[in-house]
């Protein structure tokens, strides 16, 4: 016989059978309401957001019976019901944990088949409809709504009062179930299952973290009979506007604009005189109002024209230039739930940081993004919630995207994403997709966009020949290539007549100079071949954010990446790429970005008598920037002032004279700012914020070692050390060990750096290969194990010199260094000359720098340097820094990057370290980099967490004489030759350096 519970076992195996069936299932949502336009009404609209009752099950044969049944007890103990808050996503709030892949699937690619290893997330909420609300207020006993969801990761099923409503699929997208007659005025009973897996996983495929959960809001709109059901606004400029509603009700409607005294009726088009054209630079909205006599839905809306000509995408017959980046939603503690304070900050920040184009990769965002990007003014891209890059790994076998059994499905949910979206202005391009391979199916979906919204663009990268879209996309291409396609000269493809079709389309990246740690790399160059040719219309950096996750490491905060929470398949750091942090925070990268995509370009004239100003927006003049003009000195403002500039349309550029008192200010080391910053206070930053600078420098002579006055004292009378004027020096390492009163070791060759993200990365070769990894190369080299012979170490004349071989364990390839140090009593001057020939072996590839090391006294912690800043500097890097005179401490001229590397180099003519009494060391020379760190280059190559980086009591300073670029090879181009550091190719002056070292 069998047992009560072997019986409830059959059961439950038998349950999770049948929803592991469904969950296998390709098809779309089951039981939802046709898609429509996202408004607010004044019928209101009811929140179900808070704490629900929430238990999580490691796979659905563990998953609890009975849960959707009204009386099911969710506050029985036994239950394992805990209160969650609704948005959420459930493994921050530590049910289950994150896992993070990039293209990989965490589970066999088994199309359609999730696996059973699939935790299950049951919600369930008691609520009582709010009465209050216009919508609800004479309901009675049989309120009339609906149920919306505006994203459920990844599959849910939902139930109301013990009535299945059916099931979510498509985790970024809305589902609305009508739940009249279902819905009580009080004790209603919402329940929803969501499993983390399901057939739709393998068409979200995105990078990201993979965290399932109810995480955007829940909401019932009362629908009364006769409610307005959808608006489709169609709002065009022409040099007029011109305006076309469409509108779903029950009940006659009314449609007007009350701004320009507009009164029309759905269906009609009219024209519109007096509308201003809406652009991101001039984001102009008016309040459509639609009414009847049981409501009325206010939406704002923007007149504006999409189109291509000339291989240009125009805005208002306009040519365009997407500054963009590519947004993913990511909140460090709260998973993909973005409160709506944290979007309006980003999108400010995005506008304070000269970015006017959005990529929603890879799905379409909260509905907030959008009324925000409206009212802000940024050109979307909306991706539809689609990516199988998976599949590659399988040779894109049985890939959805060209699986007739995925049709309807993909159709779906592009029709789901236009008619949620086409309201919004900002929106100039409706995306297929992301990295999904090729196949019938993309096509259908851009054919239903077409069908439903014949206004905007139709972008998709993964498919080359581009016989279906509307732009030429390429992600991470060359700037080599870029060049190529401005001019026309890329390769053809096999087809003549999709290449020629191609050949006429607007060249677009929409993923580029991938920000991962320290980095991009070649923004300029990118940016200058935007500028120079009218076919690249710009693209998207990749990305906006940082995905970390809050977390603690030896009880310390940090960021936590793949493979931090116990997943067996992830992939790493990959996830930690941004130009902000997870919290938000800006990085140096962004920094640089600001200043290629500025709007304005300010040239000041070598013999500071004038500025040129270039106006390099796409439809707006001059008139809401002021200008502002200084002299500067070793950190005083010398001089200053108001600058009057003339109006001049995009693309022109205008003169203004500086005051006589500009130049009057000059000297040597001065240097004359001239600054873009908004006239007035606008809706993302106040009067006064900088949008664009230009500087000239007057040049100071650079310091160098002088004639040697002061004498080498021999070891003997000094006690074991060679004295030459303040130094002092180990006679058989050579070595300086004190400067002064304070103790010095070094300097010592280094030509290695903690890798960076990118210097891990194999880059792309433009057959789209990868490149080698050249941080192993440098390993292989044994750059980070250098070891030195003295060959010398005596006076000769009035110099001290050393002469060092330098080698590598295990290699047969090696260099020499000549250090000659000189003194004029005052100071102590080092000449370097490093030699590197085909008779000391061979050094392949690349080396990260030439530079030396010293270590100085912990005290010496306050840094003060002439030359860029205040932020880092490397050779393809460090846009964003300009000329003067800076202060930090040490540990502020650290970068905390997730995953700790290479970070800190400024540029100067001179540094002094100094402890809190203003006295220390100073070093100066020709322009050099130096970086100060509380910890060695051997702790920071070694650390994988910041919480890894422990000082050590020391000052760590390296002065660099060369340095390789950082590139974005983490994916995408490697270094680009002109920065490149390459041993076999050193030149004269770059064997050769010089630094001198004062006492202050």
């Amino acid at each position: 016989m069998n047992s009560p519970s072997a019986a409830r076992l059959s059961v439950s195996a038998r349950t999770a059978l049948a929803e592991r069936m469904r969950l296998a299932d390709p098809a779309g949502p089951e039981g939802t309401l046709p898609p429509h336009a996202t408004f607010r009404s004044s019928l209101g609209r009811q929140s179900l957001n808070g704490s629900w009752r929430f238990h999580w099950s490691p796979d659905l044969a563990g998953a609890p019976l009975g849960v959707e049944a009204e009386d099911f007890d969710d506050r029985d103990e036994a239950s394992g019901f805990v209160d969650l808050e609704v948005p959420s996503s459930w493994p921050m709030h530590g049910h289950g944990a994150p896992a993070y892949t990039n293209v990989q699937f965490p589970f066999p690619v088994d199309q359609p088949n999730p696996p059973d290893e699939n935790p299950v997330g049951d919600h369930r909420l008691r609520f009582d409809v709010d009465t209050s609300l216009p919508g609800f207020a004479d309901a009675g006993e049989r309120p009339a709504a609906l149920l919306r969801f505006d994203g459920v990761d990844n599959a849910g099923e939902v139930w109301l009062n013990g009535t299945r409503l059916g099931t979510t699929r498509g985790s970024r997208l809305p589902h609305e179930f009508d739940v009249t007659g279902v819905l009580r005025p009080t004790d209603n009973v919402l329940v929803v299952r969501v499993a983390q897996f399901s057939a739709t996983s393998y068409v979200e495929d995105q990078d990201m973290w993979w965290l399932p959960g109810i995480f955007r809001d829940v909401t019932l709109v009362p629908t009364p009979d006769g409610a307005i059901r959808d608006v489709r606004v169609r709002a065009d400029w022409d040099g007029g506007g011109r305006l076309s509603v469409r509108v779903d009700a029950g009940l006659p409607v009314a449609v007007e604009l009350p701004e320009l005294d507009v009164r029309t009726e759905p269906g009609t088009t009219v024209e519109v005189a007096g509308a201003e054209p809406w652009s991101p630079e001039s984001p102009t909205l008016y309040r459509l109002v639609v009414s009847t006599d049981l409501e009325r839905v206010e939406l704002p809306i923007g007149f504006r024209t999409v189109s291509v000509a000339d291989s240009r995408i125009l805005l208002n017959g306009r040519p365009v230039l997407l500054r963009g980046v590519n947004r993913h939603e990511h909140h460090p503690d709260l998973g993909r739930v973005i409160p709506p304070e944290l979007v309006r900050h980003e999108l400010e920040l995005m506008k304070q940081f000269n970015v006017n184009a959005i990529r929603t990769s890879h799905y379409p965002p909260s509905p907030l993004l959008l009324e925000l990007a409206d009212e802000l003014g940024f050109y979307v891209m909306d991706e539809c919630d689609l990516e199988t890059h998976g599949f590659i790994y399988a040779a894109w076998r049985r890939n959805p995207s060209d699986d007739p059994a995925w049709t309807d499905a993909l159709v779906t949910r592009m029709r789901t994403m236009v008619s949620r979206d086409r309201n919004h202005p900002c929106v100039f391009s409706w995306s297929t997709g992301n990295e999904a391979g090729v196949g019938a199916n993309l096509p259908a979906m851009a054919e239903a966009a077409r069908e439903l919204d014949d206004t905007r663009l139709i972008h998709y990268e993964g498919d080359w020949d581009s016989g279906w879209q509307d732009v030429y996309s390429r992600m991470y291409a060359s700037p080599d290539y870029c060049e190529q396609v401005g001019l026309g000269t890329e390769a053809s493809t096999e087809d003549p007549a999709l290449d020629a079709h191609r050949r006429a389309l607007p060249f677009v990246q929409c993923e580029y100079a991938h920000a991962m740690g320290n980095g991009p790399g070649g923004l300029t160059e990118y940016l200058d071949l935007f500028r120079a040719h009218d076919r690249l219309n710009g693209g998207f950096i990749w990305e906006w954010l940082e995905h970390g996750i809050r977390m603690e490491r030896d009880g310390v905060s940090c960021f936590g990446y793949g493979g931090d929470f116990g997943e067996p398949v992830h992939d790493g750091v990959f996830v930690i790429d941004g130009l902000v942090t997870a919290d938000r925070v800006p990085r140096p990268g962004l920094h640089d970005l600001k200043k290629v995509y500025a709007p304005l370009l300010v040239e000041v004239a070598d013999d500071w008598s004038g500025v040129r100003v270039q106006n390099r927006q796409d439809v707006a003049g001059l008139t809401a920037f002021a200008f502002r003009w200084s002299v500067d000195a070793d950190g005083e403002q010398l001089a200053g002032g108001d600058l009057a500039v003339g109006d001049v349309e995009p693309g022109s550029s205008v003169e203004a004279a500086l005051p006589a008192e500009a130049a009057a200010a000059d000297r040597p080391g001065a240097v004359l700012t001239v600054q873009a910053v908004l006239a007035a206070d606008s809706s993302w930053a106040p009067a006064g914020h900088e949008i664009a600078w230009g500087q000239s420098v007057r040049p100071v002579a650079p310091a160098a070692p002088t004639g040697g006055v002061a004498p080498v004292v021999p070891s003997e009378p000094t006690g074991g050390v060679v004295e030459l004027g303040p130094g002092r020096f180990d006679p058989a390492t050579g070595e300086l060990v004190a400067l002064g009163p304070h103790a010095v070791t070094g300097p010592t060759l280094t030509l290695w750096r903690a890798p960076t993200d990118n210097d891990n990365g194999r880059g792309w070769e433009e057959d789209g290969s990868e490149g080698p990894i050249e941080a192993d190369q440098w390993r292989r080299q044994g750059l980070d194990r250098l070891r030195v012979r003295v060959l010398s170490a005596a006076a000769d004349g009035d110099a001290f010199a050393v002469r060092q071989r330098i080698g590598t364990a295990t290699a047969d390839h090696f260099c020499e260094l000549e250090l000659r140090w000189t003194s004029d009593g005052e100071t102590l001057g080092l000449s370097a000359e490093l030699t590197v020939d085909e008779a000391m072996g061979r050094w392949d590839g690349t080396w990260p720098r030439i530079g030396v090391e010293l270590t100085l006294p912990g005290e010496l912690d306050q840094v003060r340097w002439s030359g860029r800043g205040p932020g880092q500097a490397y050779p393809d890097t460090g846009q964003s820094q300009r000329w003067g005179t800076f202060r930090s401490d040490v540990d502020g001229l650290q970068i905390d990057y997730v995953r700790p590397q290479e970070n800190g180099s400024r540029r100067a003519s001179e540094v002094a370290l100094t402890g809190a009494d203003g006295h220390g060391i100073a070093v100066a020379g020709p322009e050099f980099g130096f970086a100060a760190r509380p910890w060695s280059a051997e702790t920071l190559t070694a650390a994988d967490h910041t919480p890894d980086l422990v000082p050590d009591g020391a000052v760590h300073l390296t002065l660099d004489h060369r340095q390789h670029g950082v590139g974005t090879a983490a994916c995408g181009p490697g270094v680009l030759p002109g920065y490149q550091l390459r041993p076999s190719r050193l030149t004269e002056e770059d064997r050769r350096f010089s630094f001198v070292f004062r006492v202050v």
